[in-house]
C-alpha cells in the first residue's frame, strides 16, 4: 500500500457514489480546491481531516495514515503535461510567465509568489457567449533577502 493507491482508492469511491468535491470539502472543513489536492496527493491530513475522509471514502486506519504523510509535490506523470487542461496551464505560463513575473516584480519589487501562503478559487462565471473559468490565485508576497 502506498499513497497512490489510497488517491485511486478516493477517486473510484467519488466516482462510484456520485460525490462531488464541494460536499466533501464541507466535511472536512476546507475550500473544495484544497480538499482535492489532499485527496489528489497534494496535501497533509491532519488526523481530524484524516478520519473524516476515512468515513467518507471507506478508508482503513492504515489508508488514513497514509493521508498524514507529506507527499512528493507536484508530481506529474511527465515534463510537459499531456492532458488537455493540465497543458493549457502550462501554455499560460509559458506564453504569460514573463508578463507575470515582470508586473510582480514592478509592483512589489525583487521575490516570489508563495505557493505555500497560498489560496486559490473557481467559479464558473455565466456569459451569453459560452460559460467562463474565473481562477484567482492569491500568494504571500516573498521578498529575497540580503544577506
Amino acid at each position: 500500500m502506498n499513497r497512490n493507491d489510497v488517491t485511486e482508492k478516493i477517486i473510484t469511491v467519488k466516482v462510484s457514489k456520485g460525490l462531488k468535491w464541494e460536499e466533501i470539502a464541507k466535511k472536512v472543513g476546507q475550500s473544495k480546491e484544497w480538499t482535492t489536492a489532499l485527496c489528489l496527493g497534494q496535501m497533509t491530513a491532519t488526523p481530524a481531516q484524516a478520519k473524516t475522509l476515512g468515513k467518507i471514502f471507506g478508508l482503513n486506519a492504515e489508508e488514513q495514515k497514509w493521508l498524514q504523510v507529506v507527499p512528493y509535490k507536484g508530481s506529474l506523470d511527465t515534463a510537459v503535461p499531456t492532458d488537455p487542461l493540465i497543458y493549457r496551464w502550462y501554455e499560460i505560463v509559458s506564453v504569460y510567465g514573463t508578463t507575470i513575473k515582470e508586473l510582480i516584480h514592478e509592483e512589489f519589487g525583487d521575490g516570489i509568489m508563495s505557493a505555500i501562503d497560498f489560496s486559490m478559487d473557481i467559479q464558473r462565471q455565466k456569459d451569453p457567449k459560452g460559460d467562463r473559468v474565473n481562477v484567482v490565485l492569491s500568494g504571500k508576497f516573498l521578498p529575497y533577502k540580503t544577506y
